[in-house]
């Protein structure tokens, strides 16, 4: 979520452009995606159902499918070129396989592509048993709303984890657009106390956070505004600026940058939430009410 609404259009248009080079500049995200995927390892669980949330070009969703291969996985994400991108990501089955999925009468486990917003879930309520988002949360509309949702969608006794950005996150970036205009060049991301709050008010069991920097280097601004570009994460608030910057304007940002160059490289820093929490038994409503179960038992005739 970020301070100014976002541009839900432009968001998909912007990843759906991305998808065929996302791969080659997402070395971030791939990082991050391997250090969320760590964390699994000390998680005791065997899914039926992932939902992978923005599922981008599959990376993550590929080692879901093999880490839980019994399990039925649903790939979710805005932009359909990315999800085609997921898709051939994907091994194909053998002709073997073909025939005995056509054949068994307990179909093999299937990976789903869905294009639709996490903000709007389309599935039945308990349906999964993993929520799992890398680096998506931080296009989420309303934030408590979405997670709301996946606490929904969410099986009793089912996990939620995931990784998104906080409030450094570019912020070397932020502070040199401040030196052009007031308007919003950088997306605004929440804080991981306050994630941690909403986790709660979405029904969420004891929610675990964590926060580390990451910072990548480059010999120039081009190349980092390249990279940003080429995975589609590009400002998309509302009330940003329209048109490319002018000569003057980007030279004056450039230098404004210069002021950040550390051992003749120029730093971008992403500031990484990571947090897991469990569905629980689910019988608390998100509004605080508890939902108690009563057995009654039919006295039998003439007893």
């Amino acid at each position: 979520m970020t301070e100014s609404e976002l541009d839900f259009a432009e968001v998909r248009r912007a990843f759906d452009h991305a998808a065929a080079s996302y791969d080659a500049h997402a070395v971030l995200q791939r990082e991050v995606c391997d250090r969320l995927l760590e964390r699994l390892d000390f998680m005791t669980l065997k899914p039926t159902r992932v939902l992978d949330i923005g599922t981008g070009t599959g990376y993550g969703q590929a080692h879901l499918r093999s880490r839980y291969a019994e399990a039925e996985c649903c790939a979710l994400d805005i932009a359909p070129a990315m999800l085609a991108a997921a898709r051939a990501r994907l091994p194909q089955p053998t002709w073997a396989q073909r025939i005995l999925q056509h054949l068994t009468p307990h179909p093999l486990p299937l990976t789903h592509m869905v294009c639709a917003d996490m903000d709007r879930l389309p599935l039945a309520p308990s349906s999964v048993n993993l929520v799992w988002s890398s680096l998506a949360l931080q296009w989420a509309h309303d934030l408590e709303a979405t997670l709301k949702g996946f606490y929904r969608v969410l099986a009793p006794g089912g996990l939620l984890i995931f990784a998104t950005f906080g409030p450094d996150t570019l912020k070397e970036l932020r502070a040199a657009f401040s030196a052009i205009d007031d308007a919003p060049h950088v997306n605004r991301f929440i804080d991981l106390h306050d994630i941690g709050d909403m986790l709660i008010h979405a029904g969420f069991a004891s929610p675990v956070m964590e926060m580390e920097m990451l910072t990548l280097t480059y010999a120039d601004l081009k190349t980092l505004m390249r990279d940003l570009k080429g995975i589609g994460a590009h400002n998309a608030a509302t009330t940003r600026r329209r048109g490319l910057l002018g000569k003057s304007a980007w030279a004056r940002l450039e230098q404004a940058y210069e002021a950040h160059r550390l051992e003749g490289r120029l730093p971008a820093t992403f500031e990484v939430i990571y947090g897991h929490a469990w569905a629980g038994d689910k019988t608390q409503r998100a509004d605080g009410r508890q939902v108690i179960q009563l057995k009654i038992q039919k006295k039998r005739a003439g007893s």
